[in-house]
């Protein structure tokens, strides 16, 4: 193997998240092409937008459409998302419904007449994009308001419903070259000058199930085989080819999977790739999301060397040059090609999920983002790509795809007489290309054509909406006489330079996301478990982990008691002892509520801003040891790498977002009004003694977000963490000692709850408590508070949730199927915030249910240690049995829809299989099921005030879960419920500590929530300090009182 090429490789890891700046410089640095050069470029490409402009009555139906609407107003939101989800709605109300509300929502009247094509005009009168559907009199589109008002109610109409529907059909035929391959072939070569080559791809979601990637294999080989069939080219280069998504062939297409996808995912690959060869077509490897390139490589690695492909020229990849690693990428397969004796077909693009890629970054702390934050930069790595792929005739047949007559004309120049094509997708940028084939009749032009329903057009038509419709798109103001070319058509290198910042100024790194917050604190530091450079050294301190003994006592003032220990054990592997902890016994508790009784003033007088920065320097503590404490988490909780990962970086939050509120409310006294004279004062301070008692499903974000609020507030802790999970709760402790928190301030007790609690909550000294777990606990806490002499303190209770879902017909089932799976048995259900019953539209709910079922089928449960496990064990026998209980209710009182299997690998530890059972009311299940069962509820449109009746009378609010494309049914479900977490169309579990404040209403807690503004408020007592100067010499102030 070459040298050269694993040095590259890890420059692509490397370079993933690469400070924006430093990547910026290095792509002005490979832009070689000069000032003059540039300036021909964009002369030419003003000549061809100045040519098609003249022709614009001739463009594509899209172009138009764009033009008119783009994405940077509602109307043409409002489209999109109808367009999006009306065809997969399966019943007429849910279909008025959506028509209702997406009409209403525009002023369609400031769009009339305006485009150029009368195609999208008729989109306005006609309510979408066809004039023929409905014919339209001069009176009505004359007057908007009057035929809207009438349009709206008459929605219930079966004609209004078709003709919206016909005009989705009509739409989705614009943009969808075929309904299937034979019709695509047919209409491509019809419908276009000769020479056109094609590269089709089968439309489709991702596939969930095994099901889903065998019917896409299917579709993708008799797509192949048709297109062999078709007709034969002297080269995969200039035969018609195909494009392929990996993610459409394997149900788990992604990194921590890569052992299961090279078993099963790589011989499919290779099968479609013989044929193929054998056909001499191309084959290209689809562009995906940002955390799945490294595998992509990895695959197209493998089928590169693989000798019954040796030969061959018609093997592609697809480069997405928004990626800050695409130049890196380029290089890789100049020299794969080099060292397997190959020439790859490489086609560059801009990509397609940029959103995504940003808000994905944001949320997993990343220390920048994997694709560029300026367009110009895009088009700048666009540039850079171009010279290399052009460089390596011999290893690289460049295929560029763009629709910007800049990047056109660019490539033009770059490329001289150097072999290349153009390539453009099926419905858009045909006046474009026929302008450049006008002036270079020897270019080759490439359409990418999709292949299928309209059903499954939506979505990929959707994307290209986004890449294409925004206000700085080219796209989007291609045909806009009132934008001169020359401001449309900005070179990219003087665009980038032109910036002070080369980094976009609203979108800062994620790890600053809430720096525009009043009291700003930092994200969280992320692990990228997609990238073998982190992934390795992160495993193997789990091992390490794993390897090692762990111990745990009572912690008073400091001081390690020693006692009798007892095994703490893995509930993974009953064999493996994690470690041993001593329990704390009546000396220990009596000594920790003395010492924090006695220290409590002198912590609260030390100041908010000091207990602030104890607590900040504790959230870098966690991050370093963030790969030691998720070994902890994995081994003694049995929490998956990804959960452990997720709750180091909540614990992480939790201390600086309340060490910032603690600042925010307690740094400075309040100035109360009062008459003249008088000083009034309003100060905040803590309450006393708080005894934290935490659970074991989040043993260390929990228990360290109770402590570091308590102690922000100025109180005193005594810590009673979970019996199951005291080594954690110890290291935590030790962390927060280290970090300056007084030894005195802070207590571990670790013990049975009903001892150690039962002694701590009978004393006077403790002032307040705060408590996450089961609600019957939550009660005898309350109970006990409220017969113990001494004052009355405050119970800060988070308990459990009966949490439902509601989907209706217009929600996308593969999200809705993502989402549940996620909600309901991530961490093997034991989240307060878990999703137990999901109530399923009756029209969908066949489909959806088995989409669940087969998505559940490739979920990996077992050793919670290795990355590929997504679900690990329960804690404990006792809940192992009680979900068993369940299970058998169950059986005899519903019907099981589906569930996962055990092996023999299993036995030795605490694992639940996932269930899923349809049961007919809310009313079967008096109280949360704390684990992987799910209960499916089928319900009629009819019946929803019935649905959100029930849900209130359960008596429970934590958490709900709506999933639509109606926003009003969303916003009357939130309304309507008496819930304290409400999502929509995302999943229910994972809050963001200051993003999304965590608690519930009625018998799923007091309040306020966790990790919310309020919350401290609840730690904290009031004091007023009123003060007559006037007593200490008379009224000076007002005496010089000036005007």
């Amino acid at each position: 193997m070459s040298e050269l090429l694993p040095q590259i490789r890890n420059d692509i890891r490397q370079n993933t998240h690469a400070d924006e700046s430093i990547a910026v410089e290095t792509l002005l640095s490979a832009c070689t092409l000069s000032a003059s050069g540039r300036e021909s470029v964009r002369a030419s490409a003003v000549g061809l937008v100045e040519q098609c402009r003249g022709m614009s009555h001739k463009a594509g139906t899209l172009d138009a459409f764009l033009q008119e609407f783009g994405l940077s107003n509602k109307e043409g939101i409002a489209l999109m998302c109808l367009a999006e989800s009306l065809l997969r709605v399966p019943d007429e109300d849910t279909a008025d419904r959506l028509i209702a509300e997406k009409i209403l929502s525009g002023d369609w009247a400031s769009h009339k007449g305006k485009s150029g094509s009368r195609f999208v005009n008729a989109s306005v009168w006609g309510l979408m994009l066809t004039g023929s559907v409905v014919h339209l009199e001069d009176d009505i589109t004359g007057d908007t308001s009057s035929w809207m008002k009438r349009l709206v109610s008459s929605l219930g109409e079966p004609v209004v419903r078709r003709a919206v529907l016909q005009a989705m059909r009509i739409m989705g035929g614009q943009y969808v070259l075929g309904r299937n391959i034979e019709e695509a072939i047919y209409k491509g070569t019809s419908g276009n000058r000769p020479g056109t080559r094609f590269s089709f791809d089968m439309l489709g979601e991702g596939a969930r199930t095994d099901e889903d990637a065998r019917r896409y294999f299917d579709s993708y080989a008799e797509a192949i085989r048709r297109i062999v069939a078709a007709g034969k080219s002297p080269s995969a280069v200039e035969a018609n080819g195909i494009s392929v998504k990996l993610s459409a062939l394997h149900a788990r297409y992604e990194y921590r999977q890569k052992q299961r996808v090279f078993e099963q995912l790589l011989p499919r690959v290779k099968a479609l790739v013989l044929m193929a060869r054998e056909g001499r077509i191309g084959f290209s490897i689809d562009a995906e999301e940002c955390d799945r390139l490294d595998l992509s490589l990895d695959i197209f690695e493998a089928l590169a060397r693989d000798e019954e492909l040796a030969g061959w020229d018609g093997l592609g990849f697809v480069l997405q040059a928004y990626q800050k690693r695409a130049t890196s990428v380029a290089r890789w397969l100049i020299e794969l090609a080099r060292d397997s004796g190959s020439r790859f077909m490489v086609r560059l693009v801009k990509g397609a999920y940029w959103d995504g890629e940003i808000k994905h970054a944001q949320e997993q702390g990343m220390p920048d983002y994997p694709v560029f934050t300026r367009k110009c930069h895009t088009d700048l790595s666009y540039h850079a790509c171009a010279e290399i792929l052009l460089s390596a005739q011999e290893e690289i047949f460049p295929q560029f795809a763009t629709h910007n007559a800049h990047t056109a004309a660019l490539i033009l120049e770059l490329a001289g007489d150097k072999q290349f094509e153009f390539q453009r997708l099926h419905g858009m940028g045909h006046l474009l290309y026929e302008e450049v084939l006008e002036g270079n009749p020897n270019a080759a032009v490439r359409v990418y054509a999709p292949v299928g329903n309209h059903r499954d057009l939506l979505p990929y038509l959707v994307r290209r909406l986004l890449e294409n419709g925004a206000n700085s798109s080219f796209v989007n103001r291609f045909l806009d006489a009132e934008v001169a070319p020359q401001d449309l058509l900005q070179d990219p290198v003087i665009e980038t330079r032109s910036h002070e910042l080369h980094r976009h100024s609203g979108i800062p790194v994620p790890r600053s996301l809430f720096d525009n917050e009043a009291y700003p604190w930092l994200n969280a530091k992320g692990i990228d478990l997609a990238d073998p450079l982190e992934v390795a050294p992160l495993l193997q301190t789990v091992m390490d982990v794993s390897n090692t003994q762990y111990s745990a006592s009572p912690i008073v003032g400091g001081q390690l008691i020693s006692g009798k220990a007892q095994s703490v054990i893995n509930p993974a592997d009953q064999g493996i002892q994690v470690g041993e902890v001593v329990e704390a016994g009546e000396q220990s508790i009596d000594a920790a509520l003395t010492r924090a009784s006695a220290s409590q003033p002198a912590w609260d007088a030390a100041g908010a801003d000091h207990r602030a920065l104890c607590l900040e320097k504790t959230a870098d503590l966690l991050e370093d040891n963030c790969q030691s404490l998720i070994g902890l988490i994995v081994a003694e909780a049995g929490r998956t790498i990804d959960d452990a990962l997720s709750e180091v970086r909540e614990a992480v939050d939790f201390c600086r977002y309340y060490a910032q509120q603690g600042r925010a409310y307690m740094q400075t006294p309040v100035s109360l009004p009062g008459p003249t004279g008088e000083v009034n004062e309003l100060t905040l301070h803590g309450r006393g003694v708080f005894v934290c008692i935490s659970p074991w499903n989040f043993p260390l974000a929990i228990f360290v977000g109770q402590l570091a609020a308590a102690l922000a507030a100025g109180n005193t802790v005594i810590a009673k963490p979970a019996e199951q999970t005291p080594l954690i709760a110890a290291r935590a402790v030790k962390l927060l000692h280290e970090a300056g928190i007084p030894a005195d301030a802070l207590h571990l007790l670790p013990g049975d709850g009903s001892r150690v609690g039962g002694v701590l909550l009978s004393d006077p000294r403790v002032s307040g408590v705060v408590f996450t777990g089961s609600t019957q606990t939550a009660k005898r806490i309350n109970r006990q508070l409220a017969d113990r002499d001494g004052p009355i303190v405050p119970l800060i209770a988070e308990t459990g949730g009966l949490n439902v879902m509601l989907v209706d017909a217009t929600a996308l089932p593969e999200q809705v199927v993502d989402d549940v799976i996620a909600s309901a048995f991530q961490s093997a259900g034991q989240r307060c915030s878990a999703l137990r019953v999901l109530y399923l539209q009756e029209d969908i709910a066949d489909n959806v249910i088995s989409m669940l079922s087969g998505a559940m089928d490739e979920l990996k449960i077992g050793n919670p240690a290795a990355l590929s496990t997504d679900i690990g064990p329960v804690i404990d026998l006792d809940a192992r049995q009680m979900l068993e209980r369940h299970g058998q209710r169950m059986r005899s009182e519903a019907s099981l829809l589906h569930e996962c299997t055990l092996n023999d690998a299993h036995r030795g530890g605490y694992f639940v299989a996932p269930q899923v059972y349809q049961i007919k009311h809310l009313s079967q299940l008096p109280e949360e099921v704390f684990g992987p069962i799910l209960h499916v509820i089928r319900y009629k449109v009819s019946e929803m005030p019935q649905v959100l009746a029930d849900i209130n009378a359960s008596g429970f609010g934590l958490t709900l879960g709506v999933h639509s494309r109606i926003d009003g049914f969303a916003r009357d479900v939130f309304n309507a419920t008496r819930v304290g977490n409400t999502y929509i169309n995302r999943n229910m579990v994972g809050a963001v500590v200051g993003v999304n404040p965590f608690g519930g209403q009625g018998l799923s807690g007091t309040g306020p929530k966790a990790g919310g503004p309020h919350y401290l408020s609840r730690f904290i007592t009031e004091k007023t300090r009123t003060d007559n100067v006037v007593a200490k010499g008379g009224n000076t102030q007002l005496f010089s009182l000036e005007e």
